[in-house]
């Protein structure tokens, strides 16, 4: 992974994505109980969004980008009122029901997922 330390925090499907796994094991499988599997989230600010200290999040894969959403609004303090938008890789902008594993699975590179945020429209 790269050298920043990614914190621990505490799914609707990606139906055109065919790199989804259905009735995959999950991670770290021990004595018949599964331990969440965490993704490793790299959020990066764009456009007029203020720059979070903390950039790399381990997260648990079924969490709905939406929580993500509000994770990033509440950690920058933004008013209720103020939007944020996620960009994945750049390009396009998630439904807030899509599950992080999906995403992941679909779209992570190099053994993270890289979201983009703002707060007006910048892709897609």
């Amino acid at each position: 992974m790269g050298d920043e330390k990614s914190e621990d925090l505490s799914q609707t499907e990606l139906s055109n994505c065919e790199n989804v796994k259905e009735n995959e094991p999950k991670d770290n499988e021990n004595n018949g109980k599964a331990d969440k599997m965490k993704v490793d989230i790299l959020l990066k600010a764009t456009g007029n969004a203020p720059i979070m200290k903390k950039k790399k999040w381990a997260v648990d894969a079924e969490k709905p980008i939406g929580w993500i959403m509000e994770f990033v609004k509440k950690y920058l303090k933004l008013e209720p009122e103020e939007k944020l938008f996620l960009y994945v890789n750049q390009t396009f902008a998630p439904s807030p029901d899509q599950i992080i594993r999906n995403l992941y699975e679909c779209f992570g590179t190099d053994g993270k997922l890289v979201l983009h945020y703002c707060k007006s429209q910048a892709w897609g």
